[in-house]
């Protein structure tokens, strides 16, 4: 499974940015969920968004609710993350994550087996 991520990139606070998934490979089963996380420099990486292919269902880190919006593209396969009203802490490299059978944890970064490359955000205020 390759997963490649791509829209990163330098935008004022306040600003929007549109994160892009792109998953290929081995064909996933219903219980497929993907997700986002970011790492700032020196910080944990920390959970962002995630979706759940087949239902659509959808959670967020509660910094990020009522900003960012997850959601898919079943025949293309991706995943996008549109993150508006960004803000200066949101600056951080930005990865895509997949698992096949996550039925649970959804948030935590140890249960996701695949993972991209990092797309890096800056938010400058």
């Amino acid at each position: 499974v390759q997963l490649q991520a791509s829209g990163g990139g330098s935008v004022q606070a306040g600003g929007s940015l549109r994160l892009s998934c792109a998953r290929s490979g081995r064909t996933f089963s219903s219980y497929t969920v993907m997700g986002w996380f970011r790492q700032a420099p020196g910080k944990e990486r920390e959970f962002v968004a995630a979706i759940r292919w087949s239902s659509g269902g959808r959670y967020y880190a509660d910094s990020v609710k009522g900003r960012f919006t997850i959601s898919r593209d079943n025949a293309k396969d991706t995943v996008y993350l549109q993150m508006n009203s960004l803000k200066s802490e949101d600056t951080a490299v930005y990865y895509c994550a997949a698992d096949p059978q996550l039925y649970s944890g959804t948030s935590s970064a140890y249960r996701y087996a695949y993972w991209g490359q990092g797309t890096l955000v800056t938010v400058s205020s």
